[in-house]
């Protein structure tokens, strides 16, 4: 990949890796960097031979939130130039849940502003134990742009939500595993192996039942439990007889009782 581009891809064993590559500027999200993500999210997605996407950041550290020159230069050429940054944000954070496959990000470093809020959008969340993670707005009089308002309420409830936008707390990997803001936290020495192991299982899964249940997931939260329940059922209904007999088989074999 040619040095011009900001965020780096490739495929390998079913995995899509998607690096946000401005480790000279701790990744801090650009116009081009959001546009790229997104594009490399939508390209990945589509792959019939990519079953999960991980998405980290270059040089030990997640994303450091928005690149403060760029914000300058954007302000000083007025409101419509300044919204086509966080709206280009908030396309690559809206495609992680547009596309079928699950979206895994692997927060080391710092996860702040910017990059919390892309943190709050994946789809499974592995950190660091000494990951270093806050939306820290508030600490330089400004207001979240890329999502923490909404999101974060419905990841960890209002009153840790407004807690931690209000405060700029930061908080750690075991913290954020606490808060419901990630799944399992790792030691820097074990961080790379733990992740490569989580999403190479994760790859060699059924694509179609992953597909079902991340779609499931994120439908049933947009809507009522009853409708939810009603999805489940008829979907599963479908998956098992699209199957056949294999479905039936893996229900009843030894290893999904162990």
């Amino acid at each position: 990949m040619s040095p011009e581009y900001v965020v780096a891809t490739r495929i390998d064993g079913g995995i899509g890796r998607i690096t946000l590559n401005r480790p000279e500027r701790m990744n801090a999200v650009t116009v081009a960097l959001a546009t790229e993500l997104a594009a490399a999210l939508r390209t990945l997605g589509a792959r019939q031979d990519v079953n999960v996407i991980v998405l980290r950041g270059a040089g030990g550290t997640f994303c450091a939130g928005g690149d403060f020159d760029e914000v300058e230069r954007l302000r000083a050429e007025g409101p419509a130039a300044l919204k086509v940054l966080f709206t280009e944000f908030r396309r690559a954070c809206d495609t992680i849940a547009e596309v079928d496959v699950p979206v895994v990000a692997a927060v080391d470093g710092i996860a702040a502003a910017g990059g919390f809020e892309l943190m709050q959008a994946a789809d499974i969340v592995l950190v660091s134990d000494t990951a270093r993670i806050s939306d820290n707005h508030i600490r330089f009089g400004m207001i979240p742009g890329g999502g923490s308002t909404a999101r974060l309420p419905r990841l960890i409830g209002r009153q840790q939500a407004m807690a931690a936008l209000l405060s700029g707390d930061r908080w750690s990997g075991c913290d954020a595993v606490a808060r419901g803001l990630a799944y399992r936290s790792y030691p820097p020495t074990d961080f790379d192996d733990e992740v490569e192991a989580f999403v190479r299982e994760l790859a060699g899964r059924s694509r179609q039942a992953v597909i079902t249940i991340k779609r499931l997931v994120g439908a049933g939260l947009r809507g009522s439990l009853d409708a939810a329940l009603t999805q489940e059922i008829d979907a599963v209904v479908r998956h098992i007889i699209g199957n056949g007999a294999a479905s039936a088989a893996a229900f009843e074999s030894r290893e999904v009782r162990s």
